[in-house]
């Protein structure tokens, strides 16, 4: 359940966030990544995630949010768990007076196909699929996405 805005607003300011980020790769090895329209991280190119919501098991979150981003049906058990990772952000989705704290959860899902259906104009406004070593020298390429990619072999 979403929170109304007010609410949320003082969450952020006050509480960290618990999120699941999705570290896609298809068969070229190849990492999914979406150009961010919204803070934070607001125009780099970030894996795909989002919250976990109050009273939702992390296997339902991770349901919810890979349909959500992906456009596909993705369990739990079809990912391989990276670690825990912060991050912080000195602004948020409200403006930029107010920070905001992330532990998140990564990942590792493998998929036979790079086309699959992704949502545009929610959260992100473009894809791309990149190398490991491609986007390790990309400016845009976020550096906690980066770091997700490092901690693969």
């Amino acid at each position: 359940m979403f929170l109304k805005k007010e609410i949320f607003k003082s969450v952020v300011e006050n509480v960290p966030l618990v999120s699941i980020d999705l570290v896609v790769e298809n068969m070229k090895s190849q990492f999914l990544l979406g150009k961010r329209i919204n803070k934070p991280a607001q125009g780099y190119w970030f894996v795909p995630g989002g919250r976990v919501m109050k009273g939702e098991s992390l296997e339902e979150g991770f349901l919810r949010i890979a349909l959500s981003e992906l456009g596909e049906d993705v369990t739990l058990q079809d990912s391989k768990f990276l670690g825990v990772f912060e991050h912080f952000y000195k602004d948020s989705m409200f403006d930029n007076s107010i920070s905001t704290h992330y532990v998140a959860l990564a990942y590792h899902i493998q998929i036979s196909s790079e086309f699959i259906f992704l949502p545009l104009k929610e959260q992100h406004l473009a894809y791309q699929w990149k190398t490991k070593s491609d986007l390790s020298c990309d400016n845009d390429c976020h550096e906690y996405t980066k770091n997700y990619i490092k901690t693969l072999n």
